[in-house]
């Protein structure tokens, strides 16, 4: 087994200091996800010291298991957002080792993580990681995208729904807006929180957005912390081009319940 790879959120403010350590061991193996770039990490904050936690990751690129740079974004803007996540409903999408909904629920949200259910490996390798962050009450579910699953039909009301690189692949791009909108449909008031790569100026969401009646507001990076070469302690993101979003209903005013929590959008 490799060194683990440590991620660390932290800020300072009012006299307090926060923390949330986590590291993740590489290990080799598993089943590709559904394409996110999740990375499930936890860990204490609040205090000094900070218990380290650890989360499963693959580093074999092919997989959506390993800790893409889109991954260390979106959790660094799930740790900006602590202080509106306790009693928040969050599930994640495509979450491979899940790292910003293992933040969520380090933050005192009620998780849900998910991928496909066609991939056991990829779901046990979520329950393990919950497991090693002493989130056993984290439920796991397959849920594959485009597909009206009574996994999906059955899931109770969210909040935030959270995508980690899940517009990888250009063939995924409407199942995934097809799932994201059943979502919101059933929740309005709720938000999709998702970060991307770029890397191709040919590929585009907007027409399906229109299709689907969703509209996305851009998140500047610099607005949460982001806009680095290296975040929480990691060498993610590095130079990658990486771009926030969040996606909502389009007949919806804005973020909804979160403007007041969300005030950079």
């Amino acid at each position: 087994m490799a060194e683990p790879r440590r991620f660390r959120f932290a800020e300072e403010g009012g006299g307090r200091r926060e923390a949330l350590t986590l590291r993740v061991p590489e290990v080799r193996g598993g089943g590709r996800g559904n394409g996110g770039a999740g990375g499930r990490a936890g860990g204490g904050f609040g205090g000094v010291p900070v218990a380290a936690r650890f989360v499963l990751q693959v580093p074999d690129r092919r997989y959506g298991l390993y800790v893409w740079p889109c991954a260390a974004v979106l959790a660094q803007f799930v740790w900006s957002r602590r202080g509106a996540l306790p009693g928040r409903r969050v599930l994640e999408l495509g979450a491979g080792v899940s790292l910003p909904g293992i933040v969520a629920a380090k933050c005192g949200a009620e998780v849900l993580l998910s991928d496909s259910e066609e991939l056991p490996q990829c779901l046990e390798n979520c329950r393990r990681s919950c497991l090693m962050n002493a989130l056993p009450h984290v439920p796991v579910l397959g849920i594959t995208w485009g597909r009206m699953s009574p996994q999906l039909l059955s899931l109770p009301p969210v909040d935030v729904i959270l995508g980690s690189d899940v517009f990888f692949d250009p063939k995924d791009f409407e199942d995934i807006l097809t799932t994201v909108y059943f979502l919101l449909e059933k929740n309005p008031q709720a938000q999709f929180w998702t970060t991307y790569q770029v890397r191709s100026a040919d590929w585009s969401i907007e027409a399906l957005l229109y299709k689907w009646k969703l509209k996305n507001t851009p998140v500047p990076l610099h607005s949460f912390g982001a806009d680095k070469e290296h975040l929480a302690g990691s060498s993610l993101p590095g130079r990658h081009t990486i771009e926030m979003m969040i996606i909502s209903l389009a007949r919806s005013d804005g973020p909804g319940d979160w403007k007041c929590s969300c005030q950079a959008f």
